[in-house]
């Protein structure tokens, strides 16, 4: 009787044991304070576009909720050099937006030789987004598509209203 239970019971337990190691789809923001002690959350990936070139993307709001609203799209710097300004192109199904490059706005990357980030305004597109969507970035001259899954999104859209904590990471259930 005894290997007959073991029997059945061992692949119950090794199915709960996979569900319960299997972590939840969780946007992770991250806090801090920057060097003048401003407070930041900010949202950081790693994407590949449709070339296979990786790119770090950093969605960021700077000060308390409501505040500006940025992206960032860092290349390898020597690899690629971003002219300033050009548009970022946001296409998702039949919805499309334009974002400006503001990257001159910030004085150190205005003063960064390597020119190899780029920096656009993300609130014009996160006040249309309701819903976390698969979108497609496209920046003339530099990349034809980098896509972005749903999960990033999550985090952005957390970002206007994410509580600025600077003890460290919090997750923020979507």
């Amino acid at each position: 009787m005894k290997p007959l239970l073991t029997l059945l019971l061992a692949p119950l337990l090794t199915l709960a044991l996979w569900l319960g190691l299997t972590p939840a789809a969780q946007a992770q923001v991250h806090a801090h304070n920057d060097e003048n002690g401003t407070p930041v959350v900010r949202s950081l990936e790693s994407l590949r576009d449709l070339d296979y070139q990786s790119w770090q993307l950093v969605a960021y709001r700077e000060g308390a909720p409501g505040g500006p609203l940025k992206l960032r799209i860092v290349g390898y710097p020597g690899k690629v050099r971003l002219d300033h300004p050009t548009a970022l192109q946001v296409r998702s199904g039949h919805f499309s937006w334009q974002l400006a490059d503001v990257t001159l706005a910030n004085p150190q990357l205005a003063g960064d030789g390597r020119s190899a980030a780029a920096e656009f305004d993300l609130a014009p597109l996160l006040a249309d987004l309701h819903q976390d969507r698969p979108l497609r970035l496209v920046l003339a001259g530099v990349f034809v598509e980098l896509p972005v899954p749903p999960f990033v999104v999550a985090q952005w859209r957390s970002l206007p209203l994410a509580a600025a904590r600077p003890t460290g990471a919090f997750s923020n259930p979507t």
